[in-house]
């Protein structure tokens, strides 16, 4: 049989208990039908770490603010003026697949990426690696006189490993079929002949020919 100083303890341990439960309850009543109760203290430093993250994520990126195109993520790619999330990913693809880009001019073989919009990024672009051998550029030459016509110089370099700024100094390749290219090749490997140049779309196996002859090939 439990003495009057024990059952007084046992009665003031269940009205506190009552007590947190009457809390609980008017707590519940209170919130919105449908809110979600997260467990743990919103204040954590976890939470708050977590929260800044994707505040700094969030931002547009600021003036004179510059991001590593070489090693940012795809989200971190966003905050760049001009880029969604779309393009960003192809940047990333880009950058998986080529290598880094390692200056301004190499970002044009990006899919979506042209002069006006690489201008507009500029001000914000930096790269940690360094930029791509001056060897693979290839000098402007005048237009091919007819699809037999010989394309000087060129390499089979520069047609599987040149920037889509090197594939547009091709005499008788122009932006489009530059950029088709490089899709083809991100897509279908290295291209090995004139038969594999002449799959990409807007190039005849005449042209093909005649590139890949100007090239050293046959």
């Amino acid at each position: 049989m439990l003495s009057p100083d024990h059952r007084a303890v046992l009665l003031l341990l269940g009205l506190g208990v009552a007590g947190h439960l009457i809390r609980m309850v008017a707590s519940d009543a209170r919130r919105p039908p449908g809110a979600v109760r997260l467990a743990g203290s919103a204040s954590s430093p976890a939470a708050l770490a977590r929260r800044d993250s994707l505040v700094r994520l969030a931002r547009p990126v600021a003036p004179g603010e510059r991001i590593d195109v070489d090693r940012a993520s795809a989200q971190e790619l966003q905050r760049l003026p001009g880029v969604g999330p779309s393009l960003a990913r192809r940047i990333v693809e880009a950058r998986r697949r080529g290598g880094p880009f390692g200056d301004t001019a190499a970002l044009r073989r990006v899919e979506g990426i042209g002069p006006s919009k690489l201008k507009r990024m500029a001000p914000n672009l930096a790269f940690s690696a360094r930029p791509r051998t001056p060897g693979l550029m290839t000098p402007v030459t005048p237009p091919l006189a007819g699809a037999a016509a010989s394309a000087e110089p060129v390499t089979t370099e520069v047609i599987n490993r040149g920037s889509l700024a090197d594939l547009e100094r091709i005499s008788g390749i122009g932006r489009r079929r530059a950029a088709r290219i490089v899709a083809f090749r991100d897509s279908a490997g290295p291209l090995r002949n004139a038969a594999d140049l002449a799959r990409v779309l807007g190039i005849s196996l005449a042209l093909a020919q005649a590139l890949w002859a100007a090239a050293g090939q046959h």
